[in-house]
């Protein structure tokens, strides 16, 4: 089955030159041309993947995607005339997975688009291959995003989750904090190293809730090891 894809651009003769663009390269598409709760008749398309103006009626961009993300992870990426490294900052921090300036080349585009998909694609696969993760007595839900020992369990917030996930998929080896906020960065999480470090430390006091202590070891100077 061909891959959805909902274009939201509101200059008709743009909107129009992607809706073909797309289509010659086998994809679904669907246009909108409307601009009214644009969040909800995005997602009412049920896409593989959004083409999102900044520039529209009413809301920009920015604000139509923190709807989005508010109840999707589908794929945003933020079509713009602005070049501004300040918006390409913004429209990550409000949850874009990528960012492509007008005019746009249309191979390159495509390219983009077919990055995001594949991205995307293999995250979810990587999440219905492993339900639950275990080591030394410690399972981690990935369904439920949390963390349980026994009968004691604790809820996870996305970062502490995506941490750990990562770690319990990389058991035995020092995982160096560059590498681990890399991979952050490219499942839609943004992180910086100091934010690295209070969510280590968050994580750390709900395994001790759950009566676990020295699972996460520091390797001072090297990273992080389960």
């Amino acid at each position: 089955m061909n891959m959805h894809i909902v274009i939201v651009e509101d200059e008709a003769a743009i909107r129009q030159e992607l809706k073909l663009l797309l289509e010659n390269a086998l994809y679904k598409v669907t246009a909108l041309g409307e601009f009214q709760d644009t969040a909800a008749a995005a997602l009412a398309a049920e896409p593989d993947l959004i083409l999102l103006d900044i520039r529209l009626p009413g809301e920009s961009g920015f604000d139509v995607c923190t709807k989005i993300r508010a109840v999707s992870e589908v794929p945003v990426i933020f079509l713009t005339s602005q070049t501004d490294s300040a918006d390409e900052l913004n429209g990550m921090l409000r949850g874009g997975d990528d960012y492509v300036t007008k005019p746009f080349y249309p191979p390159v585009l495509l390219a983009r688009i077919t990055a995001v998909l594949k991205r995307t694609k293999r995250a979810a696969g990587q999440e219905k291959e492993l339900d639950r993760l275990a080591y030394r007595g410690v399972e981690l839900d990935v369904a439920r995003g949390s963390i349980r020992c026994q009968d004691r369990q604790a809820e996870l917030t996305k970062n502490e989750f995506k941490i750990l996930y990562y770690l319990f998929q990389n058991t035995g080896r020092i995982i160096p904090r560059i590498e681990l906020i890399e991979y952050l960065w490219d499942n839609q999480v943004f992180i910086d190293d100091n934010t690295l470090s209070v969510n280590m430390t968050r994580i750390r006091a709900k395994l001790e809730q759950l009566g676990v202590h020295d699972l996460v070891e520091t390797k001072r100077g090297m990273g992080y090891r389960l």
